[in-house]
């Protein structure tokens, strides 16, 4: 289907404007003249999540590729059904094209990190892996790659009720006869052991959740998105595709509902938490948990990320950075030799201690019955 598309000129040359993290503008890369993105004022707003559900349910988006003319250079090129904003493959010219699905976003997190910072974040997050193979950061090649996509989120906010049943645990010691070995031979030796009295509690606890964000592309694996985390959604501004422009972007592909069940994993650690604090004691059981979700609101915006691969060994690890905080996640190789030196010392420190625990009594008669001194003659 035929699809159009817009970019932003220079007014001086006629060359196409990129939007540039390192100015908070529009940029031209071949006179340097820069337009300025008029600020709005425009509220960023909430959404009623059970009333999206219900639109959702009657008007369903369909695949389609969307076939776009570039502007500049006037040749066809295709993109993916769910890509609003790309570049010409022929003259490299931004292309934002139309949305196709039904919710689409109203805000957005600019670009803060520039190419280069992010090459830089990459190199240091290289040289910081624990286990890495010692050249990896001399032989690591491919960052050139590195490629800026606007990928969409939800967020969610919730009130949560939850009633649960557990067990407080309270420690208490008792004296206890036991017999050890000792070079060979039994010796029964009075220990202080630890018990733990339970007591059956239950009880309710109640969280308010703001921005618990969830990324909605399958571009990036979900738990490399997830782990860009934190997002200062504070910061949100409203949509305005002049922020797009060179870089690529996405429309959802984890629908609303979907992602609902991810957010709900992230909110029931911390409800877990609470609860366990609210059982109080040296230890806690949770028997049961029902939680309720309420006043359920929702935003669907564009989050900035710097996505590439690098290669070792004939392998592709894929990482990715949040270009506003510059956190960085992604996969990473391992070195063997290093994690088997660390497994041979861990084992030789456990025997050790071990040693000293099963002959802790023998050595401390032994210490005071041939003691390391002699009496002072005078």
């Amino acid at each position: 289907m035929k699809f159009q598309s817009i970019n932003f000129t220079c007014d001086s040359c006629g060359a196409p404007f990129r939007y540039s993290p390192k100015t908070a503008s529009l940029h031209c890369e071949f006179c340097f003249s820069t337009e300025v993105i008029a600020y709005s004022d425009e509220t960023i707003n909430e959404y009623d999540f059970k009333s999206a559900l219900r639109f959702l349910e009657q008007n369903e988006s369909q695949e389609i590729n969307k076939d776009i003319k570039c502007n500049k250079c006037a040749a066809s090129f295709q993109l993916n059904p769910y890509s609003i904003s790309s570049n010409c493959p022929y003259c490299d010219t931004p292309a934002i094209t139309d949305f196709v699905k039904e919710i689409t976003p109203k805000s957005l997190l600019p670009f803060e990190l520039t190419h280069e910072q992010a090459r830089e974040r990459f190199k240091q997050w290289i040289g910081s892996l624990w286990f890495a193979p010692n050249k990896l950061k001399d032989f690591v090649y491919g960052d050139e790659k590195l490629q800026g996509y606007y990928l969409p989120h939800w967020t969610y906010d919730t009130d949560t009720e939850t009633n649960y049943r557990g067990q407080r645990g309270v420690i208490y010691y008792v004296m206890v006869d036991r017999t050890v070995i000792v070079d060979g031979r039994q010796r029964r030796v009075r220990q202080r052991e630890a018990r733990i009295n339970w007591t059956p509690i239950q009880g309710r606890v109640q969280n308010s959740f703001d921005d618990i964000t969830i990324g909605a592309s399958k571009t990036i694996s979900l738990s490399i998105l997830n782990s860009l985390t934190p997002w200062h959604t504070q910061k949100l501004i409203p949509f305005n595709e002049r922020y797009l422009s060179g870089f690529e972007a996405e429309e959802y592909t984890i629908g609303l509902d979907n992602a609902f069940e991810y957010a709900k994993v992230k909110m029931d650690k911390i409800i877990e938490n609470d609860i366990r604090m609210d059982i109080g004691g040296d230890q806690q059981r949770i028997d049961d948990i029902q939680t309720s979700y309420n006043n359920i609101t929702y935003k669907n915006a564009l989050f900035p990320i710097w996505t590439a691969q690098f290669k070792w060994k004939e392998k592709e690890y894929n990482y990715a950075i949040n270009a506003q905080t510059g956190k960085i996640a992604g996969e990473r190789p391992y070195s063997v030799f290093k994690i088997t030196i660390l497994v041979v010392f861990v084992l030789l420190g456990l025997g050790t201690a071990f040693y000293v625990s099963e002959n802790s009594q023998y050595i401390q008669d032994e210490f005071f019955s041939n003691p390391p001194y002699t009496k002072t003659q005078y």
